[in-house]
């Protein structure tokens, strides 16, 4: 009965609030206390009886009364963080405060006029008690942040108290936080017992603090982004004496936390699990604070400003790398676990998040990168990356999960040793609705890749640059590419290679150059092992014969454009004979109606977002200079473009490309193998494909090919449009991921909109 009843105190002052026109004095405690100093109310409950239509009432009719509550219940944040909270009351007053200022908070910054309010400062609100005058007073957002900053580390409230006694409030100043770490990890070895009260205690002021840092939503995304956020700017300063031990929390209870715990089955249906909450929060704190201008890490020479950037990018030790990447593959694999009863173990839902935290980790830490490609583990993060690319191809929903998946294959492809480590086998069964194939981790991705070009939805088309780039970096490294695979590299060129597709945009027959680069690449640098791929090119030599005579006068471009009944959206599927899939799995589905999705800024094309490095023979990398061959842009889907431009000019971009493309290696294979393998068939009147394999495979073009060609890498580099792209899809992600309660739902958000599938 008594929390029903505090409900309907609260309700009241609400109420009383929303209905009063003439200013509330400060003073008046009787009335302010009503907000936070009787009442036991849940968040659900603050968001329930504090309806948005009211606030919005109070910021137009009666702004002086919003400001005062907001920095009322700040200087109550103050208090708490001040005293240390010993009395049981003293914490429901912080916590009362902390879901009203997380339910105020949006409402504030989706208003321009109010959104520096928080920054003036209001004489004797948010000041130190052992500050002095006015002139000391703090912006009410510092205070804010600060006070938060320190309720992360009360004893007895979010942390285990070192004292039997506990604590009093002159400790709280001289509290040396770095002994209260969460979690052991990095830089701290004590694994403190579990005590689920201080986990929802952090995770309800960390999603106050999140509420803080979102201010990003309610500016449009072509806000520079040389100018973060002012919050995170402040709370990851030096002024922030919490900064290291917090960093060093977040990272630690994110990478130790493991959701299956002992393996009891269905444990998750019976147990609440509060550290999840924890984990989910802190990994959202941790994305949204490391924001930076990639590449300028090492800007300075102490590092970058931002202390959470400067620490993540000073991790070194391998003991703290392992930890890291440890963590995260654990979680990443979480939802790929098989179990033979249904349901029984937790599935992790915050793989996104885990998605950019590792692409922040190895944009802002060049180590950590290295330490990844450093061993097979790199193939613990790949798999799960490939799952996901491939579940969330056909649903419109997930096209930013596709993006950062491909983002990070394409940076992790940059890198020789990637190559490398792609030639281990692959002996997971992981239930993908692929075929069935036996061979490496480049096979499974070649596949993956396939199935993602030839169905998924026509929104993924932009990233068939990106798909077919990782393909080329990683190709003069694959050993021995499975039938399979070869079969797939051919379909595609057989797809892409039509006059319809190749004509229908100027752009094109830029996924051509790309594939002929990776069969080039594996003739030249890998033909021993690679009898399957030299086999299959053998069957499908027409392909390449057909190119190299694809007319280029008008009339029959033409022709080829008078096909075009249905738009040429996705690739031909015919002759790409699909085998069984994987048992156990699921077709990729679409998603259900009504499914909410956030809108993302366009991906630069892959010019901008690649540079191309040469690799000299002692092992070096060298930059290429810019070719002035026209380069990819995003969208291939509108095939207006070639249509505008006249036909002599299209007919002369035609001849221009079609005089480049790199077959000559392929041709001379041809030109060799071709014959012998027909002699054998016709001497020993063979039918039977292993026996050409078996002589393919121990056959030889040593001082038959042309010169090899060097090896071109095009390595991921940093640009404002990716960073924009970032900061939409991180925002994005965070606000369809909170909805229990709904922070931003129904505020006025501008960074991205939110759309109904």
């Amino acid at each position: 009965m008594g929390n029903a009843d505090s409900k309907l105190h609260f309700r009241k002052a609400v109420i009383q609030l929303t209905t009063k026109t003439q200013p509330v004095e400060p003073t008046d405690d009787a009335f302010w206390d009503q907000f936070w100093a009787d009442t036991a109310t849940t968040i659900q409950d603050v968001f329930a009886l504090v309806p948005a239509a009211e606030i919005r009432a109070v910021r137009e009719e009666s702004p002086s009364n919003l400001a005062t509550l907001c920095y009322k219940a700040v200087e109550k944040l103050v208090q708490g963080a001040d005293s240390g909270c010993p009395s049981e009351k003293e914490r429901q007053i912080v916590l009362n405060c902390t879901r009203l200022l997380t339910r105020i908070l949006p409402h504030i910054f989706e208003d321009a006029d109010w959104r520096g309010f928080f920054w003036s400062t209001v004489p004797g609100a948010g000041r130190r008690l052992d500050e002095g005058g006015d002139d000391d007073a703090r912006p009410l957002a510092e205070s804010l942040l600060l006070a938060i900053a320190d309720l992360l580390f009360c004893p007895d409230f979010t942390v285990q108290s070192h004292k039997k006694g506990g604590s009093s409030a002159e400790d709280m100043q001289s509290i040396d936080s770095c002994e209260y770490i969460w979690e052991a990890g990095v830089g701290f070895a004590q694994s403190p017992p579990l005590n689920y009260t201080h986990d929802l205690n952090r995770t309800e002021l960390l999603k106050l603090l999140l509420t803080c840092f979102s201010e990003a939503m309610y500016l449009p995304p072509s806000s520079d982004s040389k100018n973060p956020s002012p919050w995170v700017t402040f709370f990851c300063s030096t002024d922030n004496r919490h900064a290291l031990p917090l960093f060093t929390s977040l990272l630690n209870v994110v990478c130790a936390y493991d959701p299956v715990g002992y393996g009891i089955p269905y444990n998750h249906l019976l147990l609440s699990d509060y550290r999840e909450q924890l984990v989910e929060q802190a990994v959202q704190i941790l994305i949204v604070t490391l924001e930076h201008e990639a590449g300028s890490a090492a800007s300075t020479a102490a590092g970058p400003d931002n202390l959470f950037v400067n620490y993540l990018s000073r991790i070194h030790r391998e003991e703290d790398f392992n930890f890291i990447l440890k963590g995260l593959s654990r979680l990443l694999n979480n939802p790929l676990i098989q179990t033979y009863l249904p349901n029984s173990t937790k599935k992790i839902q915050f793989y996104q998040e885990l998605l950019i935290l590792f692409w922040k980790l190895c944009d802002f830490n060049k180590k950590f990168l290295f330490f990844v490609l450093k061993s097979s583990d790199v193939l613990d993060m790949l798999v799960p990356i490939l799952f996901n690319l491939n579940d969330a191809r056909a649903d419109q929903a997930r096209v930013g999960l596709m993006h950062i998946g491909v983002f990070i294959l394409l940076l992790l492809s940059g890198e020789r040793n990637f190559g490398v480590r792609l030639n281990k086998p692959y002996t997971l069964r992981v239930p993908m609705d692929i075929p069935v194939f036996t061979g490496t981790h480049a096979d499974l991705l070649i596949v993956v890749f396939h199935k993602i070009i030839s169905n998924g939805h026509q929104r993924l088309q932009p990233l068939y640059d990106c798909l077919l780039t990782i393909i080329v970096n990683v190709s003069p490294y694959l050993k021995s590419l499975s039938m399979v695979a070869a079969n797939k590299l051919l379909h595609l060129l057989e797809a892409f290679s039509t006059s319809l597709f190749l004509f229908s945009s100027c752009q094109n027959h830029h996924l051509v150059f790309f594939l002929l680069e990776v069969f080039n690449n594996i003739i030249q640098y890998q033909f021993d092992g690679n009898y399957n791929l030299v086999y299959a090119i053998i069957r499908k030599r027409n392909i390449f014969h057909q190119l190299a005579n694809q007319p280029s006068d008008t009339a029959s471009i033409q022709k080829a454009l008078q096909k075009r009944k249905k738009p040429a959206t996705g690739i031909s599927r015919t002759n790409s004979t699909e085998t069984v899939s994987m048992e156990g799995s699921r077709p990729a589905a679409a998603a259900e109606p009504g499914t909410l999705k956030a809108s993302l800024e366009a991906t630069p094309g892959i010019d901008k977002l690649t540079e191309k490095s040469q690799l000299s023979e002692d092992g070096t990398m060298i930059a290429v200079p810019h070719s002035h061959t026209p380069q990819t842009t995003g969208d291939r889907a509108s095939a207006g473009a070639s249509d505008t431009e006249s036909n002599s000019e299209r007919d002369h971009e035609v001849l221009s490309w079609k005089t480049k493309l790199p077959l000559q290696t392929i041709m001379r294979l041809l030109q060799v193998l071709v014959p012998q393998v027909e002699k054998i068939c016709i001497d020993k009147g063979l039918t039977d494909e292993s026996e050409i394999l078996k002589f393919l495979q121990h056959g030889t073009l040593v001082g038959l090919l042309p010169v090899p060609h060097p090896i071109l890498i095009r390595k991921y580099q940093a640009n404002s449009g990716t960073a924009i792209w970032f900061r939409t899809y991180m925002w994005g992600v965070i606000y369809l991921r909170n909805v229990d309660p709904p922070i931003w739902y129904d505020t006025d958000v501008r960074l991205f909109e939110i759309q109904r599938i």
